[in-house]
């Protein structure tokens, strides 16, 4: 696998009329591609595909990694609630080209830290696909501890984990004892520069999605030890980083995209539903300031 560092998009899912958009999909790669992001996660929570069938699931996997084309690694996620149901995804996603599998911890069910581990030793052993493993306890139900984490880093095909916790603390016991080359990945926006300050790889955003350039522009600066200037820009891109949670992300994400013309509609499959026009215009105001051209309507 490609070692993954930097800025990495957690794409979102563009529908039109309930299907999904794949002419909208391809132009968002691009965008990526030319605009300095890194890697690109498909088919993770902020790309809804929790809502898609299995065979969305395989068409747009394997759209994405063929438009990318080999040039920037594609992560797929593959976490279900169920170790068999991830096993087969995983392996799903492997065939599919994907370079590694974003596994979210088994959501709703609250595994003990026994569990998830037996869970992520099972998933290692027969997916076929480098794994790093997703913490996001405010959406599953479950916190995967750092001595839990610290035990799997050891696993074979066990690579990273993308900590989204919301704790500086949680994620610095993890890097204060990793391994060589194993990979921490800020998933809380809000955190990215102090978690590169303190030894994560890059970070998996959904803010990416939105500002693309100025994001990874942020991520390098960090990365490189650029201190005044990823300060700099982790202040300015604060605001953005908490608007893009106002209502359940991506439903802000969406609406942003639909403001900036960048996709047709800011549809979103139920349960999920589009922002309320009081968020809406938060969000546009947020994108001023940011110096982007937003349309008074649109």
């Amino acid at each position: 696998m490609t070692d993954i560092t930097g800025s990495i998009v957690a794409l979102i899912t563009p529908f039109l009329g309930g299907e999904i958009d794949f002419p909208t999909l391809g132009k968002l790669v691009e965008l990526h591609v030319s605009s300095g992001t890194d890697a690109i996660l498909v088919a993770g929570t902020t790309g809804e595909a929790a809502t898609w069938t299995q065979d969305e699931y395989s068409r747009v996997v394997s759209f994405v990694v063929e438009r990318v084309g080999h040039r920037l690694p594609v992560m797929a996620g593959t976490g279900t609630q169920s170790t068999a149901t991830t096993i087969e995804r995983t392996r799903l996603a492997a065939e599919l080209g994907a370079d590694c599998a974003l596994v979210v911890t088994p959501y709703y069910n609250k595994p003990t830290q026994a569990g998830l581990e037996a869970h992520y030793r099972a998933v290692a052993a027969a997916a076929g696909l480098p794994l790093v493993l997703y913490n996001v306890p405010g959406r599953t139900g479950v916190n995967l501890l750092p001595e839990t984490v610290l035990r799997l880093q050891d696993v074979p095909g066990i690579v990273g984990v993308k900590e989204a916790s919301g704790s500086v603390s949680q994620a610095e016991w993890i890097l204060r004892s990793a391994r060589p080359g194993f990979r921490l990945y800020s998933g809380e926006d809000k955190l990215n520069y102090p978690l590169i300050a303190l030894g994560a790889s890059g970070a998996i955003s959904v803010v990416a999605n939105v500002i693309p350039r100025l994001f990874a522009d942020s991520i390098h600066a960090a990365l490189s030890g650029d201190h005044p200037r990823a300060r700099e820009l982790a202040h300015r891109l604060l605001p953005i980083a908490e608007g893009l949670f106002l209502e359940t992300s991506p439903a802000p994400a969406k609406a942003c995209l639909h403001l900036l013309g960048l996709v047709p509609s800011p549809e979103l499959r139920l349960p999920l539903v589009g922002v309320q026009a009081g968020t809406r215009e938060k969000l546009a105001n947020l994108l001023r300031e940011l110096d982007l051209d937003v349309p008074e309507t649109r």
